[in-house]
């Protein structure tokens, strides 16, 4: 237990210190503008809602999605590149613009020579603060076929060597 007390304080202190933690429900639109600026991208949702995206891709590891409701006030704000939110994808099921819906912008689309569609890349950290990403493979009518996460080696080899 007294190991995950420094691991709890940094998600708490993390946490404060993003401006989505300032983000209530019932915020209007123009407030979150305000608040934190103009969206990656703004997706329409059933109903007449909207999401609002705020990527960190291709360079950060975060995106975060702000619920609006029909008359426009937010209904949820969540971060979403996570483990949790990633196993919501259904191979054979979701399309490319449902996990674009769901994650926002990949931080790379890639052709590899094993794989006849595209291959989309997302950023993130796991629970563990370890350097991650997710890979998301489309057939070539953009249906995802599989999915799963990878450690990302960032910098690690020319750490090493200075």
């Amino acid at each position: 237990m007294k190991r995950l007390a420094p691991i709890v304080a940094a998600l708490v202190l993390s946490a404060c210190a993003s401006p989505f933690a300032q983000i209530d429900r019932g915020m209007s639109r123009e407030a979150v503008f305000a608040q934190i600026g103009q969206p990656t991208r703004v997706v329409p949702l059933p109903g007449g809602a909207q999401r609002l995206q705020y990527s960190r891709q291709p360079a950060g590891q975060y995106a975060w999605m702000v619920d609006l409701d029909a008359t426009g006030r937010v209904a949820g704000v969540r971060q979403v590149l996570n483990e949790l939110d990633f196993s919501r994808i259904v191979p054979g099921v979701w399309t490319r613009a449902d996990v674009e819906r769901e994650f926002g912008p990949p931080a790379r689309i890639d052709g590899v020579s094993r794989w006849n569609g595209p291959l989309m890349t997302y950023r993130w950290r796991d629970r563990q603060g370890a350097d991650m990403f997710y890979w998301v493979y489309l057939d070539p009518q953009g249906v995802v076929r599989r999915a799963h996460p990878g450690m990302e080696f960032r910098d690690r080899f020319f750490d090493f060597w200075s």
